[in-house]
């Protein structure tokens, strides 16, 4: 099989699994909600960054798939958008294992959702950001362009939670923690994907230099 097979079947086989788990998620949120209920969760389904960064991961994996040789499909498949996806991928899987791993417990169904979404799909992104994505083309400015998802997520996230008194994550709960604690955290969070992302620069900018050399030899 070569490369470009590969990459469409990896891909193909991790879309899958990508919109199944958040599907599942979503369906065990709104299990035996009243319909009032299924609005507010639905809102609060997409307020947890790991929904809404898996989302990007299913769409980054699905439109290569469904759209090769399209413009979404070119968009999706070229390197700032999968750098990208893959550094906030594997900030939620960081994060959530060391900061949210010890207080969630969730069982069956929740389970299998979790480990999806917070560990397979990170991982199949990254592999596929390795392996399948052109390399060698970004630049240390891009780590920093990359904050702006995050940075909207954090207004999102204060905004609705001071209108509502819901906050996704313990660590951004401005209720419980006051809002200079909250945006102290909100800055470590931000320095940690900034870290996270130059990181990923430098691995790209390594592979590129591989494989000009590879390519001269």
């Amino acid at each position: 099989m070569d490369r470009s097979r590969a990459a469409l079947a990896w891909r193909a086989v991790f879309a899958a699994v990508g919109w199944a788990a958040l599907w599942l998620q979503y369906g065990l949120m709104i299990s035996g909600q009243p319909a009032a209920e299924v609005a507010t969760r639905t809102l609060n389904f997409f307020s947890f960054f790991t929904i809404l960064t898996n989302l990007l991961v299913a769409v980054a994996l699905t439109l290569p798939v469904i759209g090769a040789g399209t413009r979404p499909g070119r968009w999706a498949a070229s390197e700032g958008i999968r750098a990208g996806v893959t550094m906030y991928a594997v900030v939620v899987g960081l994060v959530y294992h060391f900061l949210l791993h010890a207080t969630w417990n969730p069982q069956g169904w929740s389970y299998v959702a979790n480990i999806a979404l917070h560990y397979v799909m990170p991982t199949a992104i990254l592999i596929d950001w390795l392996a399948f994505t052109p390399n060698g083309r970004l630049r240390w400015v891009d780590a920093g362009k990359w904050l702006a998802f995050p940075l909207i997520y954090g207004g999102w996230t204060l905004l609705h939670g001071a209108l509502s008194g819901w906050y996704p994550y313990w660590f951004i709960d401005a209720g419980e923690l006051g809002l200079g604690r909250t945006l102290l955290n909100f800055g470590g969070l931000l320095a940690f994907f900034g870290v996270i992302g130059l990181i990923v620069v430098a691995i790209d900018r390594t592979l590129g230099r591989r494989d000009r050399t590879a390519a001269s030899a």
